[in-house]
C-alpha cells in the first residue's frame, strides 16, 4: 500500500470516528486494549493498554484513527501490565469466532466474498441456536467482524470463570465432536431386558429425536410405495429394512416418540444412526477452537472499522441475524454519497451496498465505500488528484 493511500484511509477513518458514537464493552476499564496503526512495513500491534492509558475511547479513536481496534475477552486487576501473569486474570467472556474462509467447502480463491459471508452466516445461525436452545445462554452479543467472519460474545456470569479445558468441552459440543448414536443414548430397563433409548430431554439427543419424529410423520403421510422409496434413500437401508422400519413406525409410533430405537430392530437403529450423522453435519457450528479456549484473546471492537475492508464491525440483534446483509448493512454512512478516484491494481468483480461492479485495471472513479473497500484490501491505490 502506497503512502498516499494509507494517508487517505487514515484520514477518512478519523472522519468516521468523529461522527460515530462507539459504545465500549461492559467492564471496559478492566480489559486489555490493543490496536494496529496505519504504518508501513510489517503489521505491528500495540497492546497491553488499559483504557486508563488510552483515555476516553472516542477521543482515542479520533486521535489515533487506528487500522484495527481490539479489546480483551478477559477482565484483569491490572489490564495495562506488560506481563500477562502480572495482569491478574479475573474471568473472561466466552467468545466464539466463525471465519468464512476457513469453512469446509469454501475456497477463498474461487468463491466470491459475498458467497463466503453467506456460508459464515449459516454457521453463526446454527451457533446461536445451539447456545440458546442447548445451553440457555442469555447475555449474547452477535457481531459481524467487518471482514470474513462473525463473533458471538457470551457474558452470562456462570461461564466467565470457565477454564480452558471447560471451554474446550463447549467447543467440542458446538462442533459436534464425538457425537454419534451411542453418545446420545441411555440404557434403561424394560421388564427383564435392557433397551437403548434416545436422550430426548435435551442436547443432541433431543435434536436427533425431533428429526426422527419429523421423518416418521413424513412417512405416515405417504402411500406405502412412496414411503419405502423414501426410506431406501438412506445409507444401508434396502427393501427388507425399509419394510421393517415402516411397520415399526406405523404400529409403534408411540415407542419411537418415547425415544425407543430398539423397536424395529437393526433397521430403526440404522435410521437413527444416519439421522444422527445428518443432524450433526447440518446443525453443528464450525467455530474456531483457539478463540474460544483462549482466556486472553483480543477481539474486534463493535462499532470500529475493519482496516482490511473499511466496513464497520457491526452488532446484530439476535432476532435480525437472518435479515442481516454483510455486503450492505456494515457500509459506513461516512463513505456514502460521493465518488473517489482510484487506480485499480487487482481487477475483477465487486459487490457492495446492493451494487455490482466489474472493474478493469487502471484509473476509475467509484463510490467511496467501494474505493475504500478496494484500497483496504490491497486491490487499488488512491488516485492522484
Amino acid at each position: 500500500m502506497e503512502e498516499r493511500t494509507r494517508a487517505y484511509l487514515r484520514g477518512r477513518f478519523r472522519d468516521h470516528y468523529r461522527r460515530t458514537e462507539i459504545a465500549p464493552p461492559p467492564d471496559a476499564e478492566a480489559r486489555e486494549w490493543g490496536y494496529i496503526p496505519w504504518t508501513a512495513g510489517p503489521t505491528t500491534m500495540v497492546r497491553h493498554q488499559s483504557l486508563l492509558e488510552l483515555g476516553d475511547l472516542e477521543d482515542f479513536l479520533r486521535r489515533e484513527r487506528p487500522r484495527h481496534v481490539y479489546f480483551s475477552a478477559g477482565r484483569y486487576d491490572d489490564p495495562g501490565a506488560d506481563d500477562m501473569e502480572a495482569k491478574g486474570w479475573r474471568d473472561s467472556d466466552l467468545v466464539f469466532d466463525i471465519d468464512a474462509d476457513h469453512l469446509s467447502g469454501v475456497d477463498p480463491q474461487r468463491d466470491a466474498y459475498g458467497e463466503m459471508l453467506a456460508a459464515g452466516k449459516a454457521e453463526v445461525e446454527n451457533l446461536i441456536d445451539l447456545l440458546d436452545a442447548d445451553f440457555g445462554f442469555e447475555d449474547m452479543t452477535v457481531v459481524f467482524s467487518g471482514g470474513r467472519g462473525y463473533h458471538v460474545h457470551v457474558r452470562d456470569e456462570g461461564v466467565r470463570g470457565l477454564n480452558r479445558d471447560e471451554r474446550r468441552e463447549v467447543v467440542d459440543y458446538v462442533r459436534g465432536e464425538g457425537i454419534d448414536l451411542d453418545a446420545i443414548q441411555r440404557t434403561e430397563m424394560g421388564g427383564t431386558a435392557t433397551r437403548r433409548v434416545l436422550k430426548t430431554d435435551g442436547g443432541w439427543g433431543r435434536r436427533v429425536h425431533r428429526e426422527l419424529l419429523a421423518l416418521a410423520d413424513e412417512l405416515l403421510a405417504m402411500d406405502e410405495d412412496e414411503a419405502l422409496d423414501r426410506l431406501k434413500e438412506f445409507d444401508r437401508i434396502g427393501d427388507g429394512r425399509a419394510k421393517t422400519i415402516l411397520g415399526a413406525v406405523s404400529e409403534d409410533y408411540e415407542k419411537l416418540a418415547s425415544g425407543n430405537v430398539e423397536r424395529g430392530g437393526p433397521g430403526i437403529r440404522q435410521l437413527a444412526k444416519v439421522t444422527t450423522e445428518r443432524v450433526v453435519a447440518e446443525q453443528s457450528a464450525a467455530i474456531d477452537e483457539p478463540v474460544t479456549t483462549d482466556l486472553r484473546r483480543l477481539i474486534r471492537l463493535p462499532g470500529s472499522l475493519h482496516g482490511g475492508t473499511g466496513l464497520a464491525v457491526t452488532r446484530i440483534p439476535r432476532d435480525e441475524v437472518d435479515d442481516f446483509d454483510p455486503l450492505r448493512d456494515p457500509v459506513p454512512e461516512t463513505f456514502e454519497g460521493h465518488e473517489v478516484a482510484v487506480e485499480v491494481t487487482d481487477p475483477g468483480p465487486v459487490e457492495l451496498n446492493d451494487e455490482s461492479f466489474r472493474l478493469s485495471e487502471g484509473d476509475v472513479s467509484l463510490p467511496e465505500y467501494v474505493a475504500v473497500f478496494l484500497m483496504a484490501r490491497g486491490r487499488a491505490e488512491k488516485g492522484r488528484e
